[in-house]
């Protein structure tokens, strides 16, 4: 397996995966509120997995058929990424709204934590509290809760809905992979990797970057970052090997 299709496929995955989106946004949320965390990350994974797997197959065999298409796919693959990155320099100029989005999940769940606190602060000597604080603080939490059924359907909507995750994982992320020749598929799992590890580590993470994720400013940096990944891929794909 070719270290340099692994790492290159590592680094263009998660350079897609990581650009502020609805679903990134939801499994953030998700993992704000600790509600099906490893559900929700593994369905976005599996998904990716999938979607990969089809792109380098699928290409592959265009591909072979039709040699000189390499290039086409390359130039092609280039002025995207290109194009990506300069999508993400504009986020990082004039951020969207949906950052706050993910700041009002996270004041949902401390305001929520805020009113059980009030309920157990006040005890017994306010009349309208429960007898039992416990349980009004498990049942102000859990009034807030998402099911697992509507999550994963959520989930899955934004996932094979989406018409970037067919453009990004099944066109680009394959066609790039078969740029690399007997290392496609060292391309593919490495881009399989970054999946695993985004997703996994976004959703587990949430819970403890959620006040540094959540704020605008962080996002734009991101942004920023992903900007000047994207537009260098992009010109080294198109470089003299």
């Amino acid at each position: 397996m070719p270290l340099s299709s692994l790492l290159a496929g590592f680094g263009l995955g998660l350079s897609l995966i990581v650009a502020i989106g609805a679903q990134n946004v939801f499994v953030l949320r998700q993992g704000i509120r600790r509600e099906h965390v490893f559900a929700v990350a593994a369905i976005c994974a599996l998904s990716d997995l999938a979607l990969i797997v089809v792109g380098v197959s699928g290409i592959g065999v265009v591909l072979a058929a039709v040699p000189w298409l390499v290039d086409v796919i390359r130039w092609a693959g280039a002025a995207f990424l290109v194009a990506y990155g300069l999508l993400a320099a504009r986020r990082a100029i004039r951020p969207s709204g949906e950052t706050l989005e993910v700041a009002s999940a996270e004041r949902e769940v401390e305001s929520a934590e805020a009113d059980a606190a009030g309920l157990v602060d006040a005890g017994a000597g306010t009349p309208a509290a429960p007898a039992d604080p416990a349980a009004s603080v498990s049942t102000t939490l859990t009034r807030r809760s998402t099911g697992l059924a509507a999550a994963v359907l959520t989930c899955l909507a934004l996932t094979w809905l989406n018409p970037h995750v067919y453009l990004d994982t099944v066109f680009l992320l394959g066609s790039v992979a078969n740029t690399h020749g007997d290392g496609r598929w060292a391309f593919a799992a490495g881009a399989g990797i970054a999946s695993l590890v985004w997703f996994f580590g976004l959703a587990y993470g949430a819970r403890l970057l959620g006040g540094v994720l959540s704020s605008p400013r962080a996002w734009r940096v991101l942004d920023a970052v992903i900007a000047v990944v994207m537009v260098g891929l992009g010109v080294m794909l198109v470089l003299p090997h």
